[in-house]
């Protein structure tokens, strides 16, 4: 699995015009899942980006997990980073998971992250989505499970 991390002042997703899913300060996660990922994946990733020291503490230090700010997150599905931009042009998504695996997985990862205590809203699994966030800092970070 793969997770783009985003510290935000506030994120927020639209489908069809709709806010589906939005939150204060926190983490925005875009999540995609690729073939051969599983249940260890995303808790791993889950726990993983909880207790990420991503937050500023009262001396300015990168030092607080967002359990320790009372934060939330916004989980997004994120079909595009199974995508493999090494040959041509067009992306080739070949080694993305099947769409039913992939939103187990997700669904998964998010009442994962629900079980530590986090306040998760979510996007709607292969809809067309608008995210809007302000990116905090800017800070960004990128994990993938396979790496651990």
């Amino acid at each position: 699995m793969k997770a783009v991390i985003q510290r935000v002042a506030e994120a927020r997703v639209e489908v069809a015009g709709a806010t589906v899913g939005a939150i204060g300060r926190g983490m925005l996660v875009l999540l995609g899942v690729e073939k051969g990922d599983g249940e260890r994946d995303a808790a791993w990733l889950a726990e993983k980006i909880v207790g990420l020291r991503i937050f500023e503490d009262a001396a300015g230090k990168m030092n607080l997990a967002l359990q320790d700010t009372g934060g939330a997150m916004l989980a997004v599905s994120q079909f595009t980073l199974a995508g493999n931009c090494a040959k041509g042009r067009r992306p080739s998504f070949d080694t993305a998971a099947p769409s039913d695996e992939a939103n187990r997985l997700y669904e998964l990862f998010v009442a994962k992250v629900k079980e530590l205590g986090i306040s998760v809203a979510t996007g709607i699994f292969q809809a067309d989505m608008q995210v809007h966030l302000v990116n905090d800092g800017p800070v960004t970070f990128i994990l993938e499970s396979r790496e651990k």
